[in-house]
């Protein structure tokens, strides 16, 4: 069988085994646990719906206990004086209460005082509970009324089920006896239902009296599931039943979910068949097409340096292998004349990568200097010989009070020096990161290309800002343009073209220092521009500095010529850019309006992408 039918069998196999999994996975673990997850929400609903029914039935007893433990109920239990009755038991208490009934009660069970009222039409319900003259003999809360305690619950009446509440007749302290209780009640109506199951935030349907008081129960139907609980009254008998309707979303969303999970396994076979024509191609075809370009470019003398180093055993490996001991070879002459040729240039390469290697340091030999002076300043062994004093347990309480507030001063001085420090390491780490990312690019410069990477042009400033001298940022500050920002994201070299901006940045704030100024500024503007059929990338940097005279123009490119002193330049930064940016592809040149008056360097490099075309072109 030969490795087609092979990997086609493969795939067959899995496909089979990834569709029965996918309908087992479906219908006994996936399915179930939405409904189930459905099921939990459903219920949590109704719990909510129960909460808020005991908070209804809390209020009702909090605003009873409040005319409870009142003095004037206290004394109209005993003396029924009118006056009460006039001033507090009025319809408009009653709404301010949210209560169709309020019902006084002595001791004996007798209704001393009972007030009713429909809150929307201000008409009486005539509740046959308040129509008696005292409490039923089996009421439960009878044997309570000397208790003291207050109670809730639900009670059966002629207007329907009453949200009842109870507390204790005290003197207005919370003291005793209790010589009776008031009640409030309020009717579940249908409003009071749709009020209770808009705090739940739940869809509430009251239903007829079950025949028991057992546990939630669940029903679907069609797109809802549907939660019954029943409620007993205060006899313990089944009152009412309360359905919660919870659409089946979670269901709804599962099937969808399982529905795009098919069509992703769908999607799965397809990428199989693909990766079954890219093991075909990689096993035969990609090598003979690598041997083809190898073999074309060898021919073209491209590149001597690939190697094939396939590691098959077959004939293919083995043609590869031949051929490249033959390229080895003749790579092997070839270099003998390129290193001749490279031991020229290697003294000028040198020269460059030492100047912006010292550049790099200079910072970090100040942070240094800087680091040893604040950790030589510390009052390290000041500290430790009070320290030392304290441990022997000085029996002079002033003196071993003027070691501690000696102590706590020295800690805070090297709690300052230590932060100060942290700060001078993570910005020499820093710079030291950047020195040995310009010795890698340097390496690679040595046998590849420069590396082309995306940039955004703010940042690439930031980044040659931070690795020039302290007293180089101290005297100069850079301005970065809009325009910076507007251009985006570009293709370009971007280890070069920040060397040559932090020579730029170093060239520029010792102009300034040349001009007499304490401090200088340096604007950056950037914009994309289209020469010979591609795009460049145009930089502009212009300082205030020193300016540059009209012969010395074109002049500060050449090696060796500098306007500087001798005994700290040697003419090397800005040659060594007009290479760099040349090798690039590009061009570095300066302008300036004479003595005085300042200095711009444009920098052209051409970027990575397609041609670009000119507005006039495009229109």
């Amino acid at each position: 069988m030969n490795i087609r039918l092979k990997v086609t069998a493969l795939v067959a196999c899995l496909f089979v085994i990834l569709g029965a999994a996918e309908i087992l996975v479906d219908e006994r673990v996936l399915t179930p646990s939405f409904t189930e997850l459905e099921h939990a929400d459903a219920r949590i609903a109704m719990r909510r719906i129960n909460y808020a029914l005991e908070s209804n039935l809390a209020s009702l007893r909090l605003s009873a206990t409040d005319w409870g433990n009142w003095a004037d109920t206290y004394r109209f239990v005993v003396d029924h004086n009118a006056d009460y009755i006039a001033d507090n038991v009025t319809a408009v208490g009653l709404r301010q209460l949210n209560v169709n009934a309020l019902v006084i009660v002595d001791a004996a069970g007798r209704i001393v005082q009972a007030s009713e009222l429909e809150l929307v039409t201000g008409q009486p319900l005539h509740i046959d509970l308040l129509a008696r003259k005292a409490l039923p003999s089996d009421f439960p809360w009878r044997a309570g009324l000397t208790a003291g305690q207050p109670v809730d619950g639900l009670l059966q009446t002629n207007r329907g089920i009453l949200m009842l509440a109870g507390a204790p007749i005290l003197d207005g302290s919370g003291h005793g006896p209790s010589r009776g209780m008031v009640m409030l009640g309020r009717l579940l109506s249908n409003d009071e239902i749709s009020r209770i199951g808009a705090q739940a935030q739940a869809q509430l349907t009251m239903l007829a009296r079950p025949t028991d008081t057992g546990g939630d129960r669940l029903v679907e139907v069609g797109n809802l599931t549907q939660v019954y609980h029943s409620f007993a009254d205060l006899y313990g008998r089944p009152i009412m039943t309360l359905r919660v309707d919870v659409p089946r979303e979670i269901s709804m969303r599962g099937r969808r979910a399982i529905a795009y999970a098919s069509t992703y396994l769908a999607g799965a076979a397809v990428v199989v068949l693909l990766l079954l024509v890219i093991v075909l191609n990689r096993v035969v075809l990609t090598p003979l097409a690598r041997i083809t370009r190898h073999a074309v470019a060898i021919g073209e003398g491209k590149d001597l340096t690939g190697r094939l180093a396939l590691a098959s055993r077959d004939e293919i490996g083995v043609l590869a292998r031949e051929f490249d001991s033959m390229v080895g070879r003749l790579d092997d002459t070839r270099r003998q004349l390129v290193d001749q040729s490279f031991q020229a240039g290697l003294a000028e390469l040198a020269k460059g990568v030492l100047h912006n290697l010292g550049n790099a340091m200079t910072p970090i030999g100040v942070r240094v200097t800087r680091l040893r002076e604040r950790l030589r300043e510390a009052p390290c062994d000041d500290a430790h010989q009070a320290l030392d004093e304290l441990k022997r347990h000085t029996a002079d309480q002033d003196r071993r009070a003027d070691l501690e507030e000696f102590v706590r001063l020295a800690c805070g001085e090297l709690i300052v020096a230590v932060r100060g420090a942290q700060e001078d390491l993570e910005i020499m780490s820093r710079q030291t990161a950047i020195v040995q990312s310009a010795l890698s690019e340097q390496m690679r410069a040595t046998r590849n290309e420069h590396v082309i990477e995306a940039v955004r042009l703010p940042e690439l400033v930031s980044q040659s800002v931070e690795i020039v001298p302290d007293a180089c940022r101290t005297r100069l500050f850079v301005d970065t343009e809009p325009s910076l920002q507007e251009v985006g994201v570009v293709e370009v070299a971007r280890t070069v073209l920040r060397l040559v901006l932090q020579n730029v940045i170093i060239n520029a704030a010792d102009a300034v220092r040349e001009a007499g100024k304490a401090r200088g500024v340096l604007h950056i503007g950037a914009q994309l521009v289209g020469e010979q059929g591609r795009p460049h990338l145009h930089l502009q940097c212009r300082d205030n500095g020193v300016g540059i005279a009209p012969e010395n123009l074109q002049r500060v490119f050449e090696r060796g010529f500098s306007t500087k002193s001798k005994e700290t330049n040697y003419g090397i930064g800005l040659h060594w850019c007009s290479n760099a940016i040349a090798a690039l592809g590009g061009r570095i040149w300066a302008s300036s309006e004479g003595p005085g008056l300042g200095a711009s360097m444009h920098i052209l490099v051409p970027l990575g992408g397609t041609e670009v075309t000119s507005p006039a072109a495009a229109a």
